[in-house]
């Protein structure tokens, strides 16, 4: 599979927000995430790596402090970047937070940093966010609805249609529906919510990856796509028919292909990135090929979002034992998505 890639607060200064010069460096925000998980510990790590960004992390000082031995120095705002740093964008907690121990008091104060490192993209103070882990149990235990980061972030940004893509290991999965029960699967995989998904994938593949033209490998939903409608006939009334119509608007797609045969190296060489019909289906394989080190990225906001790919491992908070490889990688594509986000803006 070809791997090419090829701001809340007010900007005060003189400079519109955003306006890098190419050897300038990006500013990353990321969100420390459930403050009782490794979210903090993990955004430590970022300290060491000495990466090619400056790194913004939105979340309660104080915490940083109390969970790592970083000094954390503050974020001081501005437009211009030419030195790589970590700092921190204090977000006051609600409450005391413990490590390992959940309190829906400060679900609020997890959505803020959200709100923060989202909107500060937005105004370019940021050129992309990386987000921690978030449990999304307290939070609806604090009486907030939230499905999530996409759906929270997607509702910010006015976005009606986005895409979880995940990438890792070489590979790069899309999935054409998410978080359901596998019972649902099929009823959520409709003519408007393919053709939308595809067009997003596509376009996100140009616009963020660098990629002129994507190769996509679409999965069939049945066992054998369908075995000529014996398995199934979603591939037959759906998922073809979307293909072709996408094929006729210049979209490179396969036919639907079946799961079991797909994720093979000598197939996936000729392809870009692979959209699969549900979770299941093709998240196991890019955790196999990459586990603790792939990347979530949210196509189809205006905004560029990046994340881990684990949960809040409340269990191990605060003990030392936490793993940044995901979130490292999560906001090494930030950087590299920001590169070409940032190109393409000084040759627009």
């Amino acid at each position: 599979m070809s791997k090419s890639v090829s701001k809340s607060g007010s900007c005060t200064h003189s400079l519109p927000c955003g306006s890098h010069a190419i050897s300038e460096l990006p500013t990353i925000a990321v969100t420390a995430g459930e403050p009782a998980g490794i979210g903090p510990e993990i955004c430590a790590a970022l300290a060491r790596e000495r990466l090619p960004a400056r790194i913004v992390v939105v979340a309660d000082r104080a915490l940083l402090r109390a969970r790592t031995s970083f000094e954390w120095p503050d974020f001081t705002g501005g437009c211009t970047v030419t030195d790589a740093s970590v700092c921190v964008l204090h977000v006051p907690l609600t409450a005391p937070a413990t490590a390992g121990q959940l309190n829906p008091a400060n679900s609020r104060y997890v959505l803020r940093t959200l709100g923060v490192a989202a909107d500060g993209c937005a105004d370019r103070m940021f050129d992309a966010m990386t987000t921690a882990p978030v449990h999304k149990g307290v939070i609806n235990d604090a009486g907030i609805a939230f499905t999530g980061h996409t759906e929270f972030l997607a509702e910010r940004t006015h976005t009606p249609h986005v895409v979880m893509m995940l990438v890792g290991g070489g590979l790069r999965v899309a999935l054409a529906t998410t978080h359901l029960a596998l019972k649902e699967v099929a009823a959520h995989i409709t003519h408007a919510g393919l053709t939308q998904t595809l067009r997003v994938l596509h376009g996100d593949l140009q616009r963020h990856f660098g990629i002129a033209g994507p190769r996509i490998a679409v999965a069939g939903l049945n066992p054998h796509a369908g075995e000529s409608g014996y398995l199934g006939r979603e591939e037959i009334d759906v998922i073809a028919p979307v293909i072709h119509e996408l094929r006729a608007a210049g979209l490179n797609l396969s036919d639907p292909l079946p799961a079991d045969t797909l994720f093979n190296p000598q197939r996936l060489k000729h392809y870009d990135a692979v959209l699969a019909m549900y979770h299941d289906q093709g998240l196991p394989v890019l955790k196999y090929a990459s586990f603790g080190a792939g990347v979530n990225v949210t196509l189809g906001l205006p905004i560029i979002r990046t994340s881990v790919d684990h949960g809040t491992a409340l269990d191990i908070a605060g003990t030392g034992k936490a793993d940044a490889g995901s979130l490292t990688e999560a906001v090494k594509l930030a950087i590299e998505l920001a590169h070409v986000k940032n190109m393409s803006r000084q040759h627009a």
